[in-house]
């Protein structure tokens, strides 16, 4: 194995990387995206030190993942669905941390109905169309990159998340864009697996990611950071720019 440079086969029955231009309506890229590959990673590891500004809490992580590659395993096939999606949001992290120590009374969010029906000021839920991805797998190829200080605790970070990886240990389901699509996950060392399929598609403009990766410290309030790349599967492989190259286009950036 490359030093400090991991790889997951990962596979699951559906999933869902929507493209941002289709709005309301889920179409998915045929091929999952670098942002939701690294959120496969940090289901499995994971780590920052959350820090308060008065009412306000944010999260100064240790590093973040780098997407190298993606290898796609099974040819793209579509499916489609109609999902039924809650339109209220969780509460921020201060209003659960008052519900979990009793200062305030937990108010529920309703999956059923609307303001008609249930009388409130909730949302309720919406029927959408989904156009799906099924019977996905691939192989995805990560490294850790620091946060400023905290260069010397690279040799750790890698081997804790080796270690979880290889014990499957997670600290949340992993899942494939939508987390009603779970993904199931296996460490495995550089050169093993099954070879890639035969596929060659340029995707176009793809999602990179929705946070400002080299961001120090990431806050409830903060707004997405929307980023992308035009990204093209050679022969079974999408090889991803790192993130802070001019390959990969940022607000204000042209």
């Amino acid at each position: 194995m490359t030093q400090g440079v991991h790889t997951l086969e990962v596979w699951g029955d559906l999933a869902c990387f929507t493209r941002p231009e289709m709005k309301v309506e889920r179409f998915s890229y045929p091929v999952i995206t670098p942002s939701a590959a690294r959120g496969i990673f940090d289901a499995i590891y994971w780590d920052g030190i959350r820090e308060r500004k008065g009412n306000k809490s944010s999260i100064r992580p240790y590093f973040y993942w780098q997407v190298v590659r993606i290898t796609v395993l099974e040819y793209p096939r579509f499916i489609a669905l109609r999902r039924n999606e809650v339109k209220d949001r969780v509460p921020g992290a201060s209003v659960l941390n008052k519900w979990m120590a009793g200062t305030e009374e937990p108010q529920p969010i309703w999956a059923d109905g609307g303001k008609d029906e249930l009388g409130t000021d909730q949302k309720g839920r919406t029927q959408r169309q989904t156009m799906a991805l099924k019977n996905v797998r691939y192989r995805i190829t990560a490294r850790i990159v620091p946060k400023a200080g905290f260069s010397s605790d690279v040799k750790k970070f890698n081997a804790q998340f080796e270690r979880r990886a290889k014990q499957g240990k997670c600290f949340q389901q992993p899942y494939f864009g939508c987390r009603e699509f779970p993904a199931f996950f296996e460490y495995v060392e550089e050169g093993e697996g099954c070879e890639p399929i035969k596929f060659d598609q340029p995707l176009g403009l793809m999602l990179y990611d929705v946070f400002d990766l080299e961001k120090g410290v990431v806050g409830e309030s903060d707004k997405p950071f929307i980023s992308l790349f035009d990204a093209h599967v050679e022969n079974g492989v999408l090889e991803v720019p790192v993130f802070n190259s001019n390959a990969v286009k940022k607000p204000g950036r042209v």
